[in-house]
């Protein structure tokens, strides 16, 4: 069962909501700028407030970005409400959270219904990247790498993929001026994706994690930093870059990750206004061209299952030439693009950049 509601979560009549025991699945991005409330406040009120399913630490901690759930105190709920904010890119943490809360759920006998209350996805409608061609990270949907849906469009799309049989309902991001205005993207989502203009660069920029390459997690503009101590940057360097992207020669040294305390020297990526920036296509030139030019760069275990394309892979590792790996890129969103279509719940759709 699934229904799309175009009325605020508190307005909805539900007697799972309004009387049952209620789970909230949520991140700080909950908070209700026109009430001065977060989201469970509403159950909490009620007196129905059973659990909170949150981040396992403070706000902006680094490496933490992960929601536990208590299968146990699952089961005793009604009702499961979810309120994350996504960032477009199929890769991120509290997004795979929700696909594996709602694959517990599948699981389950008697599982409570899930509502999951839309936000807009600040990395617009843009699509880039291919669907998984081969096995990928733990639950993970079959989308694109950069998806241009919104988080209940992804929860529609996997509900229908794993064929759960649990309630599903999608409360429609238009429902609340706030909503409407984006506000939730003035609380940062998670430590590395600071603020809305990271998003551009997370579709391509977070394999970089899967590398030994730094994509500035750890300082204040992760994913348009890139770098590490035996990266050499002269002045003039012909470092790949498209039309309306500027690679500025940097140094920097992150808090945190691979290099925490370490400098750092590589690039800037700098988008010019008005630019069209293809984040993956980008990035896999960028460790094309560091694979050739230094012996040193390396791609981690994790990197191939978090690309699942096997002719991208190729590309990286200078075995298909830029021309075919262009081509299809554009033939794998075109597929993309397809599919999505099926799981949109408001007028705009997703496009590809040409």
């Amino acid at each position: 069962m699934f229904s799309f509601r175009t009325t605020a979560l508190e307005e909805q009549l539900d007697k799972s909501l309004q009387e049952g025991k209620v789970g909230c699945f949520c991140t700080q991005n909950c908070w209700d700028t026109e009430r001065g409330r977060y989201m469970y406040d509403i159950f909490a009120g009620r007196g129905n407030l059973k659990a909170i399913f949150s981040p396992r630490d403070t706000e902006l901690t680094p490496n933490t970005n992960h929601i536990d759930i208590d299968v146990e105190l699952l089961r005793e709920l009604n009702a499961v409400v979810v309120e994350i904010q996504d960032v477009g890119s199929r890769y991120f943490n509290y997004s795979k959270d929700l696909f594996r809360l709602m694959q517990l759920l599948s699981e389950m006998e008697e599982a409570p219904s899930l509502y999951v209350v839309d936000h807009i996805n600040p990395a617009g409608r843009v699509v880039e990247g291919s669907m998984p061609q081969t096995e990928v990270e733990k639950y993970v949907p079959k989308v694109a790498h950069r998806h241009g849906l919104t988080i209940g469009e992804l929860a529609y799309l996997y509900h229908n993929e794993i064929g759960a049989r649990y309630p599903l309902h999608v409360i429609s991001a238009l429902a609340t001026d706030q909503s409407r205005q984006l506000m939730p993207w003035t609380i940062a989502p998670c430590s590395d994706i600071p603020g809305l203009f990271t998003c551009d660069m997370y579709s391509g920029g977070g394999l970089w994690n899967n590398t030994n390459v730094c994509p500035g997690i750890g300082t204040a503009r992760p994913y348009e930093y890139i770098g590490s101590p035996y990266i050499k940057t002269p002045s003039g360097e012909a470092v790949p870059a498209p039309s309306g992207v500027l690679m500025r020669p940097c140094s920097f040294t992150p808090a945190a990750g691979i290099y925490a305390g370490r400098k750092c020297f590589g690039y800037q990526i700098m988008l010019q206004p008005g630019a069209e920036y293809h984040s993956l296509n980008h990035t896999l030139q960028l460790m094309r061209w560091f694979h050739s030019n230094y012996a040193v760069f390396r791609l981690d275990e994790g990197f191939a299952a978090k690309l699942s394309d096997p002719l991208l892979l190729d590309y990286v590792l200078g075995k298909v030439e830029t021309d075919e790996a262009r081509e299809h890129v554009k033939l794998e969103e075109q597929k993309w693009i397809r599919k999505a279509r099926k799981f949109l719940l408001y007028e705009d759709s997703p496009y590809r950049i040409k």
